[in-house]
C-alpha cells in the first residue's frame, strides 16, 4: 500500500509504527449544522478507516470537537444563550449527520472544553523550554525559534511575513508569533491559568488530544486541504518542539475541498448545503457515490447533475446487490474484481477507481442473473467491498419505507413554509425513487408505483 503524504508529497509506501494505526481528523467546530463538504471529509476518512480494517490493519481512530471558538461564542451572544449550549446542541446534530451518512463513530471524541487542563500543561512546557511567551495575559508560540516551519506547507518565513499582521490587542514579540492562550475578554467563557483568566487557541488543542489520547508520535494525521497552513503547520511546531523534536505524524492525509459554483463550501461565508437539506433530495448512498467518484485530493464539485449521476448510480449498485439469479450452473469469478479493486485502493485510496469496479462487477452480476445464473456469491462481494468498505447500505428502495416518510414530511413542511421550489425537488426525488405523492386534504398519501 502506498499513499500519498503530504509532507514529502510524494507517494510513500504505508509502514505503520506499531499493531494498530494510530489515526488522528480534525473535527469540526460545532456553531451551525454541518454541510455537505464536512460530509465529503468525514466520508473520506471513514472509508480509508474502513479500508485500513478490511486490509487487515487495527485502527485507533480519533476525532475532536472544537468546542471553544470565536464563532461560537459570537453566535452564542446573538441568539442570548451559553456557548456551551450551543456547541452541545450542534454536537448532536453533526452525529445524528453522521450517523445518517453511515460514517462510522470515532474511537473517541474529545471535546477542547474537556481537555483545558492538558493544554495549560502543554503551553507551561513551551515556555519552559523557550518556545512561547506570556504577553498581556496572553501566551505566543515564537516562531522564529524553529528553524523547519513551513515543511508541511512548503512555505518560507519571508513569503509569510509579507502577509501577517499584528491584531489590536495583540502584544507579539513577532507577527509570525501565533496564540497558545488568550485573554479572556468581558462575557467571554474562561478557564483559570497560570497567565490568568483565558482560553486555549486553536491550534494547541488539537496538539494536546493528540498527544493525549494517541501519543507522541502517529501513524495518519486528516483533514481537509485548507488546514494545511496555517493550522496543521502550527500543530507540528507545538508537538515537535514539545516532545523533543519527534517527528509528530508520519502520513499527512489532506482531502479536496467540495466547491459550490466556483468558490468553495463554507459556513462562514454561507455557500453550502447543509447534510440535512441533502438528505432530503437524495441518499445517502448517493451522496458517498459522489465522494467517491473523484479522487479524495482534488476538489469536487456540488451540481444538481453531478448528484443526480450519484443518485443513478447508488441505484444500480443497490439493484445489483438485491436482484434475484437463476439456478444453473454458471458463476461468476469475483475474484478478479477484488484484486482490482484492492489495487486501486492500495494506490493511495483511489476510491475512483475501485468504485469504477463495483459498477463493473454489478454489469456482470446483471448479464449473468439476466442469463439464469445462480450470482449470490457476487453479489455477497459486491455487498462486502460496497458496505464494509465504501460505507454503502445498498439498501433496496422496497426496504425503505421510514426515508420515504421522512421525504414526504419534508415536503410537507416545505409547502407550509411556501418554500414551493424546494418542495418540488423534493418531489423530484420521490420520483426517482417510484413513489407516486397524492395530495389529499388529510394530508399526503404515498405509493409506489410499479
Amino acid at each position: 500500500m502506498r499513499i500519498n503524504n503530504t509532507m514529502s508529497g510524494t507517494k510513500e509506501e504505508f509502514l505503520p509504527a506499531g499493531d494498530t494505526v494510530k489515526m488522528y481528523v480534525c473535527g469540526v467546530t460545532p456553531y451551525s449544522d454541518a454541510h455537505v463538504g464536512h460530509a465529503m471529509s468525514y466520508i473520506v476518512f471513514d472509508v480509508i478507516r474502513r479500508y485500513l480494517r478490511y486490509a487487515g490493519y487495527k485502527v485507533k481512530y480519533v476525532q475532536n470537537f472544537t468546542d471553544i471558538d470565536d464563532k461560537i461564542i459570537d453566535r452564542a451572544g446573538r441568539l442570548g444563550i451559553e456557548a456551551a449550549n450551543l456547541a452541545g446542541k450542534f454536537i448532536e446534530s453533526f452525529l445524528e449527520d453522521m450517523a445518517n451518512l453511515g460514517v462510522t463513530p470515532a474511537d473517541v471524541y474529545p471535546r477542547a472544553t474537556e481537555e483545558v487542563p492538558g493544554m495549560i500543561e502543554l503551553i507551561q512546557g513551551l515556555e519552559a523550554g523557550g518556545y512561547a511567551y506570556e504577553a498581556a495575559g496572553s501566551v505566543y508560540f515564537r516562531l522564529r525559534r524553529l528553524s523547519d516551519y513551513g515543511k508541511l506547507s512548503h512555505r518560507n518565513l519571508d513569503d509569510m511575513l509579507a502577509g501577517a499582521r499584528v491584531e489590536a490587542g495583540e502584544e507579539k514579540e513577532d507577527p509570525l508569533d501565533f496564540v497558545l492562550w488568550k485573554a479572556s475578554k468581558p462575557g467571554e467563557p474562561y478557564w483559570q491559568s497560570p497567565w490568568g483568566e483565558g482560553r486555549p487557541g486553536w491550534h494547541v488543542e488539537c496538539s494536546t488530544m493528540s498527544l493525549k489520547y494517541l501519543g507522541e508520535q502517529i501513524d495518519i494525521h486528516g483533514g481537509g486541504a485548507d488546514l494545511i497552513f496555517p493550522h496543521h503547520e502550527n500543530e507540528i511546531a507545538q508537538s515537535e518542539s514539545f516532545t523533543g523534536k519527534k517527528p509528530f505524524v508520519k502520513y499527512w492525509l489532506h482531502n479536496g475541498l467540495l466547491q459550490l459554483g466556483a468558490e468553495k463550501m463554507s459556513k462562514s461565508t454561507g455557500n453550502l448545503v447543509t447534510i440535512k437539506e441533502a438528505l432530503t433530495r437524495v441518499s445517502a448512498d448517493a451522496l458517498r457515490v459522489l465522494v467517491l467518484s473523484s479522487h479524495y485530493r482534488s476538489p469536487l464539485l456540488w451540481s444538481d447533475e453531478n448528484v443526480a449521476a450519484a443518485a443513478r448510480g447508488a441505484e444500480r449498485l443497490t439493484r445489483a446487490a438485491g436482484r434475484g439469479g437463476g439456478d444453473n450452473a454458471a458463476t461468476i469469478d469475483a475474484g478478479p474484481y477484488v484484486d482490482r479493486f484492492t489495487t486501486a485502493m492500495d494506490d493511495d485510496f483511489n476510491s475512483a477507481q475501485a468504485l469504477g469496479v463495483l459498477f463493473d462487477l454489478a454489469r456482470a452480476l446483471n448479464q449473468a442473473a439476466d442469463g439464469g445464473a445462480e450470482v449470490t456469491a457476487a453479489q455477497q462481494t459486491l455487498r462486502t467491498l460496497g458496505s464494509d468498505v465504501f460505507g454503502l447500505k445498498l439498501a433496496d428502495a422496497e426496504d425503505s419505507d421510514s426515508e420515504i416518510d421522512a421525504l414526504v414530511a419534508a415536503r410537507q413542511e416545505c409547502r407550509r413554509n411556501k418554500d414551493f421550489a424546494r418542495a418540488d425537488e423534493i418531489r423530484d426525488r420521490l420520483t426517482a425513487l417510484h413513489v407516486i405523492i397524492e395530495d389529499t386534504p388529510q394530508g399526503p398519501v404515498w405509493k409506489r408505483r410499479r
